[in-house]
């Protein structure tokens, strides 16, 4: 039986999944813009000449689509408007305006630049924002014009992004992110990672500031502290915003942030009419609570799955758990699921726990460090997040701990995981079967912690910091009141401790320190181990240590 549907969409993993479940169904595409299929995530590369192609980044077009699925791809065609009961759009290109009907009409369009209100940015002649091609080869005429001082206004993976792209290219370059640390979907002490990067590379970075007004068509930039910087070259990237205005003047209901709401099958609250992508609202998988996920691969999901119901076959938009990582120079952070700060505005029972290791064994040439965090309920064991920094490695184990988390997973599983292992490649124990010994430890009653941000209070209370590493090691930096014992002879040394004392104990990276916890509490001392130890204090807090 011919099936002669008309399906309208911009989101070409649906438009192809279904002309190979439905090759006599026509199907059209329609697109604002001149390009259909272009690889967005690889747009800030071209401006350093990393990818040195422009045409690299152009994955379809529509003489290969029509080719190879038969679709009538058109580009430069904008829906200015849906008739829901005509079941028609509003299409107009550059020969006027006209109506096309549909029985099914699949909405994707995205998601758009968050502009903030701001003094003088009209009169801006020198501020962009990155979200197509088109916007690329403003860009790049911009750069032609050789400014030497650029500024990016938005500390997310895009900004971070254009900011080692630009500085690659040979530009000065100031970061401003309003949030009180880089990158905002990691926690404040993984961040500090990347902050040090950024500024060990000679990226300026300001925190906490956001830009409040511009002048001198954009050449100063005013902050809300005062402060002014000079900018011939800017990047807005201060966050996305579904694009809804097609959705709303037609009726279809929208949630939070202004996102398309969308059930199980995508169908948003009229019949016929679907939506996926950046524009519509997900569930967090993780804590079930609404959310707006912009990334690449759940789009791609999500456009399979629409064309798979809409040919008829059961599918389910279960959600994202948000997995996402960045290159910051020679540096990876990456993060999946919740966020610690996450899980604490939920209200939810959870642990930290923070493991330091090798992107393989630390006696095969070239090991480099990485540091994991897990966020866990210490009664279930379920995953809530994960999140990694580390130069090489990273995507892999964090990649790994989404798949836990999307299979159910707990803590008292990752220890069982097995991995690939030769020196080159990994170690016998993986970082991420560490992350579950350690956090079993914990769920267990074997080890207490406290996090990094808990350590004053502690002290405060009275509880005394015992520090295990060797005295050579010290003049890396030490903390100012704690008392020194290494590891080695701490049993032959214990007698110089207190045993009415409350102890914190803490070495280089956390793992000689659960030792020292282990043979203080077996001598009935009380003890709670620093997480993260002395490396991610001094990352995330150096300012607080004595350097002799």
């Amino acid at each position: 039986m011919a099936i002669t549907s008309k399906v309208y969409l911009s989101v070409l993993s649906a438009a192809t999944r279904l002309r190979r479940l439905m090759e006599d169904a026509e199907i059209v595409v329609l697109e604002k813009g001149p390009f259909v299929s272009f690889a967005n995530c690889g747009l800030p590369y071209y401006v350093s000449g990393e990818i040195a192609d422009r045409d690299a980044l152009l994955v379809q077009t529509p003489e290969s689509l029509k080719a190879r699925f038969n679709l009538d791809v058109r580009p430069f065609h904008e829906v200015t408007a849906i008739s829901p009961e005509k079941k028609t759009v509003t299409v107009e290109n550059d020969q006027g305006s006209f109506e096309e009907s549909y029985d099914k009409l699949i909405l994707s369009p995205g998601a758009k630049p968050l502009i903030p209100e701001m003094a003088g940015l009209a009169e801006s002649e020198n501020v962009y924002s990155l979200r197509n091609v088109p916007d690329l080869d403003r860009i790049m005429q911009a750069l032609e014009k050789a400014p030497t001082k650029a500024t990016v206004i938005g500390a997310g993976f895009i900004g971070l992004e254009m900011a080692e792209n630009l500085k690659s290219r040979g530009l000065e370059v100031t970061v401003i992110e309003k949030a009180p640390h880089v990158l905002p979907p990691l926690d404040v002490e993984m961040a500090a990672y990347v902050k040090n990067e950024l500024m060990n590379k000679g990226v300026h970075v300001i925190t906490g500031e956001s830009a409040q007004s511009f002048s001198e068509k954009g050449q100063k930039i005013l902050l809300t502290n005062g402060e002014e910087v000079y900018s011939d070259f800017t990047i807005l990237s201060a966050g996305v915003r579904p694009e809804n205005t097609l959705a709303k003047q037609a009726g279809i209901q929208t949630g939070l942030g202004g996102g398309i709401l969308v059930d199980e099958s995508y169908q948003t609250s009229l019949p016929d009419i679907f939506a996926v992508g950046d524009a519509i609202v997900v569930k967090q998988q993780v804590s079930s609570e609404d959310a707006l996920i912009s990334l690449a691969s759940p789009a791609n999901r999500q456009g399979r799955q629409v064309a798979d119901t809409i040919a008829g076959l059961q599918r389910t938009n279960r959600g994202s758990i948000g997995t996402a990582i960045v290159r910051v120079f020679d540096l990876a952070a990456a993060a999946t699921g919740l966020s610690e700060r996450a899980v604490k505005q939920l209200g939810l029972d959870y642990q930290v726990v923070h493991v330091s290791g090798k992107d393989h064994a630390g006696y095969y040439p070239n090991a480099s460090d990485l540091v994991l965090k897990l966020v866990f309920d210490p009664k279930t064991g379920k995953i809530y997040g994960a999140q990694g920094v580390g130069a090489k490695g990273i995507d892999k184990r964090i990649d790994i701990l989404a798949t836990a988390i999307k299979g159910g997973l707990t803590i008292f599983d990752l220890p069982e995981l097995e991995f690939t292992y030769a020196p080159p490649f990994g170690s016998a124990k993986d970082p991420v079967n560490m992350l579950g010994y350690a956090a079993i430890n914990l769920s267990e009653g074997m080890s207490d912690s406290i996090q990094w941000y808990q350590l004053k209070q502690e002290q405060q209370n009275g509880s005394q910091l015992l520090d295990v590493r060797n005295p050579e090691e010290l003049a890396n930096g030490r903390f100012s009141s704690a008392i020194n014992i290494p590891l080695n002879q701490l049993r032959e040394r214990i007698s110089e401790l207190d045993p009415a004392k409350e102890y914190i104990v803490s070495c280089h990276s956390g793992l000689r320190s659960y030792v020292a916890e282990r043979i203080l509490k077996q001598r009935g001392f009380k003890v709670k181990n620093l997480d993260g130890a002395f490396a991610l204090y001094k990352t995330v807090r150096p300012e607080e240590l004595i350097y002799d």
